[in-house]
């Protein structure tokens, strides 16, 4: 049986964390979700485990290395250059959306402000990156 991945959840805003894992949670995925809480911790998690995530779920607005800072170096690493980044996040500026799309995010997916919403979008993502889609080898 294949081990599942875990998934990466960076995001420093407490409320935003339990929203999203128990979205995540709503759809029974059985993967391990680690949690970073600022931008450094996120590097120091990819840089420490042994198998990569399915997914990294990545804030823009984040302490001690801002998000797009964490995408720029995840594409610059040889190991985690195909690794699937979605850009999860309040931010509609359109600088943002282009720059995220341009530094390789995978998607990019405005958090909405309504929590059934929000917690229909997470739990959608969790599934594709998760279940259904195939990773890079």
């Amino acid at each position: 049986m294949t081990q599942l991945k875990s998934i990466l959840l960076v995001e420093d805003n407490p409320d935003d964390e339990a929203l999203t894992l128990r979205a995540l949670r709503r759809n029974n995925l059985k993967n391990e979700i680690i949690v970073a809480r600022n931008g450094q911790e996120a590097l120091d998690v990819l840089s420490e485990i042994a198998v990569l995530p399915c997914v990294v779920l990545l804030d823009l607005k984040l302490p001690k290395i801002p998000g797009l800072e964490v995408l720029r170096r995840i594409r610059a690493h040889e190991r985690w250059r195909v690794l699937p980044v979605v850009l999860l996040t309040s931010s509609k500026e359109e600088r943002d959306i282009a720059e995220g799309y341009g530094l390789g995010a995978n998607s990019y997916v405005c958090k909405p402000v309504d929590f059934q919403q929000f917690t229909t979008a997470v739990s959608q993502l969790g599934l594709y990156w998760a279940v259904i889609n195939e990773p890079a080898p």
